[in-house]
């Protein structure tokens, strides 16, 4: 395994592009399921996580008809199902991130089968892939359970449109409702989908399935509406920026007192961010332009941030894959902060590393009470998740002496060569082979 081993207390300052969003990217190449035509997809990142899927799909019969090393566009990668045969995304690949739920309604609706290993040991009940479930039933589908798999048929008539309710305990859910989107674009009439998800990932979903053919409205609304289409065809379709990279790189350079400009960042899609990030006396400039989904903006800061109250919600909240990054610069921050997880309430394994590196941390419940302190110190952690890697990284670029972060594998499958664009800005960052 590689580690990462971050000598702190350097400036970043600098430009750097955001790359393609991971969460937007996955179920897209998901969707190259639905169709015999071929699928091109730009600004794909290159992750632990695209790779996965990119195997998953070619288990079920999706080729890629593109050859990254020699494409002029390194994203660009293009899809074509040739055998409609496979409709089984087994366990040993499914197991490696949760994602892979998103192939079970491109395959219900196209084959009319899926047999789908549940992500993560998930049980069936009150975890979220029970709304993906509720929602395909409302189609016609039928889903039994066996020897861990989820496996859905489809009617011999096919599935047919309804309306859907996919509000869960924590808000509604993102790839739950790229599920029944996908499914039903191929249902038989109209279907609508309420307290729908209404994430960028989403919106980027409908608009390469609407390129591909399907009717859908409401994306990015809690109510979208589809109606069924007989076939779908082939699409060529940009993936947006990723809000949560974008993100990342500006709690780096406030934590360094550093001036960053961030190409490719979808400032549209960060409002709550940026509304908190400048609350905290971060400046987020953007730059002439006049695409608020793909901009460029200065992020800068030279002093220490001032204190905040941040409750993670579904979109357009405060997003909860920010939540741990924002907290690594509150930790240097001039007084108290309060920070409530209400998605993933569990979501505070960083909260201990952070404690390491000298951070003053009080955790009840779904809350977590950050008291500042004036410096972080570098120590020996280990990341827990991709989150959490995210701000082990960010409290070590401004910690006094080294930080050695273990186990960056988890950081691998949502940022892309995360050192290599650090070291350009300044940061002295290197990975190396955990010894043993």
């Amino acid at each position: 395994m590689d580690r990462f081993v971050v000598e702190g207390g350097r400036r970043l300052e600098g430009r750097v592009r955001v790359n393609g969003s991971k969460n937007a990217a996955l179920p897209l190449l998901a969707a190259a399921l639905l169709t015999d035509r071929p699928v091109r997809l730009r600004d794909v990142p290159d992750l632990a996580d695209i790779r996965n899927m990119l195997g998953l799909l070619a288990e079920l019969g999706c080729c890629r008809t593109d050859e990254r090393a020699r494409d002029a566009d390194a994203g660009t990668v293009t899809l074509q199902s040739v055998d409609e045969t496979p409709s089984h995304a087994r366990y040993e690949v499914v197991k490696t991130m949760r994602a892979s739920i998103c192939v079970l309604g491109p395959l219900l609706a196209r084959r009319g089968r899926a047999r789908v290993s549940m992500p993560g040991g998930c049980a069936i009940g009150d975890r979220p892939v029970d709304l993906h479930l509720r929602g395909l039933r409302a189609l016609g589908a039928r889903i039994t359970l066996e020897e861990g798999d989820i496996v859905a048929a489809a009617p011999p008539e096919g599935l047919r449109g309804e309306t859907v309710f996919l509000g869960g305990p924590f808000g509604s859910t993102v790839l739950g409702t790229a599920n029944v989107m996908s499914a039903a674009a191929l249902a038989k009439g109209r279907t609508v989908i309420e307290s729908a998800a209404c994430e960028p990932e989403v919106v980027d979903l409908a608009r390469l399935l609407n390129a591909m053919g399907a009717k859908i409205t409401g994306a990015g609304s809690p109510r979208i509406t589809i109606d069924g289409v007989p076939s779908l065809g082939g699409a060529d379709h940009s993936v947006i920026p990723d809000r949560i990279e974008a993100g990342t790189l500006m709690c780096a350079a406030a934590i360094t007192r550093g001036s960053v400009v961030l190409d490719n960042c979808p400032l549209d899609a960060m409002l709550a961010v940026v509304d908190r990030l400048e609350a905290a006396g971060v400046r987020v400039e953007p730059l002439p332009g006049d695409d608020p989904l793909r901009c460029s903006c200065r992020v800068s800061c030279d002093r220490a941030p001032r204190p905040l109250e941040i409750t993670t919600q579904p979109h357009p909240g405060f997003p909860t894959d920010l939540q741990a990054q924002l907290m690594a610069l509150l930790c240097i921050a001039e007084g108290n902060s309060v920070i409530t997880e209400r998605i993933f309430p569990e979501r505070f394994l960083h909260v201990a590393e952070l404690g390491r590196m000298g951070a003053s941390l009080f955790r009840s419940g779904a809350t977590v009470v950050v008291s500042g302190v004036r410096r972080l110190r570098g120590a020996p952690v280990m990341a827990s998740d991709l989150r959490a890697s995210a701000s082990l990284v960010v409290a070590a670029l401004a910690a006094e002496g080294t930080t050695t972060i273990s186990r960056v594998y988890h950081l691998d499958r949502g940022y892309e060569r995360l050192e290599d664009r650090l070291t350009a800005l300044g940061a002295t960052i290197h990975r190396e082979r955990e010894p043993g």
